[in-house]
């Protein structure tokens, strides 16, 4: 199969039809890849003057001009799995970020939702996972609706088309 001429959409398309070709085989159990690498691509293209560190950056994958750092987190849902929990989040005690930006994908790559979350919000939400020692975010319709959090969706969404 030559896929050297699909778009970025029609790759992640087809990147979801195998994954979900590949749990039906009981070959795989999650459907949640490439989904970080594509958020922190997006965000950083809906939010130009941010700018992505490297892979060992600890704690946070952006920061902007001001300084302020944004740790970048997505999750896809699935019809086989809703959970809206993000990836594990450390040493949220030492405030590693000042901004969550979080995007919620539907089963295609398509953006349901998008938020950036001021850290007192995902503190006051997160609950410790004393077995990984990490920190469990949600990221629920509600949270659109406290203080501080910036609906970005359709910032996120003109991102995504111009891949």
């Amino acid at each position: 199969m030559d896929v050297s001429s699909l778009t970025v959409i029609d790759l992640l398309k087809t990147y979801g039809a195998v994954l979900d070709e590949l749990r039906r085989r009981e070959i795989v159990r999650s459907t949640n890849n490439p989904v970080s690498d594509l958020a922190e691509h997006l965000f950083c293209t809906a939010y130009p003057s941010w700018m992505r560190e490297n892979n060992s950056a600890s704690g946070h994958d952006a920061v902007d001009p001001t300084g302020l750092r944004y740790q970048i987190k997505a999750r896809r849902l699935h019809r086989n799995n809703g959970s809206r929990q993000l990836s594990a989040i450390r040493n949220l005690p030492n405030d590693p970020f000042d901004f969550l930006a979080g995007v919620l994908f539907d089963e295609t790559f398509g953006i349901r939702r998008a938020a950036i979350i001021p850290l007192a919000v995902v503190k006051e939400r997160a609950k410790h996972v004393e077995h990984t020692n990490s920190w469990r975010f949600l990221l629920r319709e509600e949270i659109w609706a406290d203080p501080g959090v910036l609906d970005v969706t359709e910032r996120i969404r003109k991102a995504a088309t111009s891949l």
